[in-house]
């Protein structure tokens, strides 16, 4: 039989042996979304998800995640593209199957929580754009967050559905805080605030196969909304995870396509569609159809994006996480911090602090935007914590999270450093007990007001109210006011090959190609010389020949090392000139720091980030220990104190200015 009548065979009997499920499991894909942003730092950009969306549209997904999470952060600050759209272009090629979106509820997709008319403004023009399902979670599990934007999700005729973050305080699902009871209790909340749809959403992949068989029957048999499945792979456990889920009666799976699949991101879904083959789960996928999408991305899509993914691990699982609970995102934040702070040693002090933090913090869940509040506190916690004293830089959401702002905590937070954090806190010192968002001002008008002659429509007034200073900067690239820096602007595949070639050059000593030439004989005239480079010295002849000197060949002595030779110009004796490193992919270049003109005490920049604002102006008087600036930092907000009292004599930066770690913010004369 010829190799072509072996595939045809092997297609018929395909198709012919395979009748139609009973109960197929649905399946959301969630590749455009969550899979670009657990591997490679959601910067998938919208042109290259075009040439596979009509593709996708024909698989049969029961939805597709394309939105919200970290994109419309990203997209916005780093990739310069309009969030809302992407809704928009998709939706021409995506005709048939339903979108779906990650909303963290009154936090819609930022990092704290927003006043009820931007979250109601937010959730309306959502709908308007495009958007179908709003996956809706809260980081505490605290539904009074859910309280504004359900209603708006239903008036607006959309599918509500409510999550369940997943979350451990023992190894193994069960102890006194999260067991059984309590995933099925908040499964019933969320059948009563009318959720079509029930999401168990395990950000970290912690759901073991039998716990996750455990709870499924139980919230199954509990409740009548369909039950939703996503976890991620990060320690290997989510394929088995899923096999579980199904027995137990499960409706609906998270997967994303092969390229976009495994690590910290989701299971493949390809190898679930054979497993599933002939059963009465099947999903109906054609894995011929799959495979030809797959090809595409593998070819034309994610060359592009390789330099982004981490390739110092050989493993694709993290059996830490086991360990430290910590999400492949938010773990990634914290290499990446400790890193650019010269801390990266730190690493295993940092996984010893953090689970103390999180008890400090009320044992809450880690998922965004608690995962961030939990990390960089422990990170802050390691860098400038002594033998003394604890929380001695407190970042403004650990404050507002022990105020209530972000609502209420499973457990409740340790006395002493809820007490600390509200020392001095502008809103009061006593915590609230009421809903987050009823003591939050509304904040709509003034966004409007701050971005009239910029913004043009509600969409973009929005993209400022939840992001007013790299918001407002995006506006002034989208209308042309100021010019978009290089950083921002589409890698090519064929930047993306150039860059590959040069990296297999480099890795084969071949970066700097010499032509051969042969040397010629010595002279009478031939004279050798020393010539010092730092700490090195080299013997160097020259001959002069019939014309000016030139140097013949460079010997290091013994010791010495060279790492390029070649032949110097006629000139005196050649500089010798380091190279500067390379800045990192997609990173935010540091103004320079401008040399304090004046004499007096400098406040430093403890770490890299970006200025949000002054507190103060130059001239002001002020105490030491006073709050001079906001500083975000892996989207953490640190109020910096003044190191002394006095008049501020220079202030160095303006708000939206990126720093680096040691850059002079302002001096006090």
């Amino acid at each position: 039989m010829s190799d072509d009548n072996a595939v045809k065979m092997t297609t018929m009997n395909y198709d012919k042996d395979r009748p139609a499920a009973e109960n197929p499991v649905k399946i959301e894909d969630l590749s455009l979304r969550d899979g670009h942003q657990s591997l490679f730092a959601t910067r998938g950009r919208t042109e290259d998800m075009i040439p596979v969306a009509e593709m996708m549209d024909e698989v049969g997904f029961w939805a597709m995640e394309v939105w919200g999470g970290a994109t419309f952060d990203t997209m916005h600050r780093f990739l310069n593209e309009d969030p809302w759209e992407r809704i928009r272009t998709l939706k021409r090629y995506i005709k048939k199957t339903p979108f779906s979106m990650l909303l963290r509820a009154q936090n819609l997709v930022g990092y704290r929580n927003y006043a009820d008319d931007v979250a109601r403004a937010f959730v309306d023009r959502t709908a308007a754009n495009g958007m179908d399902v709003f996956r809706t979670f809260d980081a505490l599990n605290d539904y009074r967050n859910f309280e504004t934007v359900v209603p708006v999700i239903k008036e607006c005729g959309k599918h509500f559905q409510g999550c369940i973050c997943y979350t451990l305080t023992e190894p193994r699902l069960g102890g006194e805080v999260y067991n059984i009871d309590y995933y099925v209790n908040k499964a019933k909340d969320l059948e009563a605030m009318g959720a079509d749809s029930i999401c168990l959403k395990d950000m970290a992949g912690l759901i073991a196969p039998y716990d996750a068989y455990a709870v499924i029957k139980a919230m199954k048999g509990a409740v009548k909304p369909p039950i939703h499945l996503h976890s991620h792979f990060t320690s290997g456990m989510s394929s088995m995870t899923h096999l579980k889920a199904i027995e137990a009666g499960v409706d609906i799976i998270d997967t994303v396509m092969a390229p976009y699949g495994f690590r910290t991101s989701h299971a493949a879904i390809e190898p679930l569609v054979m497993t599933l083959l002939g059963t009465d789960r099947d999903t109906g996928f054609d894995i011929r159809q799959l495979a030809a999408i797959n090809e595409i991305l593998e070819k034309e899509i994610l060359p592009k994006y390789r330099h982004l993914l981490d390739d110092t691990k050989s493993a694709i699982t993290d059996i830490n996480v086991l360990l430290h609970q910590t999400p492949g995102g938010m773990l990634s934040n914290l290499v990446n911090q400790l890193r650019e702070m010269d801390a990266l040693d730190k690493i295993d002090e940092v996984y010893a602090e953090l689970p103390r933090v999180r008890k400090d913090l009320g044992q809450i869940p880690l998922v965004t935007p608690t995962s961030q509040i939990v990390g960089i506190q422990t990170v802050n916690n390691v860098l400038f914590d002594d033998e003394n004293e604890r929380y001695k830089m407190i970042t403004g959401q650990v404050k507002d999270l022990c105020y209530g702002l972000y609502g209420k905590t499973a457990v409740p937070i340790n006395p002493e450093v809820q007490k600390k954090a509200l020392k001095g806190y502008d809103r009061g010192e006593e915590p609230i007990s009421c809903r987050p968002a009823e003591v939050l001002e509304p904040e709509l008008e003034k966004a409007k007001k701050d971005t009239e002659g910029l913004a043009v429509d509600l969409d973009d007034v929005l993209i400022y109210a939840l992001y007013p200073v790299t918001g407002k900067k995006f506006l002034k690239w989208k209308y042309g006011k100021e010019q978009p820096p290089k950083e921002v602007q589409p890698r090519t595949l064929e930047d993306a090959k150039a860059e590959q070639e040069l990296l297999k050059k480099a890795k084969a000593g071949k970066l700097v190609e010499i032509p051969e030439k042969a040397a010629p004989a010595k002279g009478e005239n031939f004279r050798t010389f020393n010539v010092f480079v730092d700490d090195e010295y080299f013997e160097v002849g020259v001959d002069p020949g019939e014309g000016a000197p030139v140097i013949n060949y460079v010997q290091p002595t013994p010791g010495a090392a060279v790492a390029a030779y070649a032949p110097a110009a006629p000139a005196p004796a050649p500089a010798v000139a380091k190279p500067a490193p390379a800045p990192k992919a997609d990173e935010p270049k540091a103004a320079p720091a401008p040399a304090a003109a004046v004499e007096g005490t400098s406040l430093f920049a403890p770490m890299p980030g970006m200025i949000i604002s002054f507190e103060k102006k130059v001239g002001d008087e002020i105490n030491e220990g006073e709050t001079i600036v906001i500083l975000e930092a892996m989207k953490m907000e640190n109020a910096l104190p003044a190191p002394a009292g006095g008049t501020i004599k220079a202030i160095n930066y303006s708000s939206g200015d990126s720093v680096a770690k040691g850059d002079v913010l302002c001096v006090i004369g």
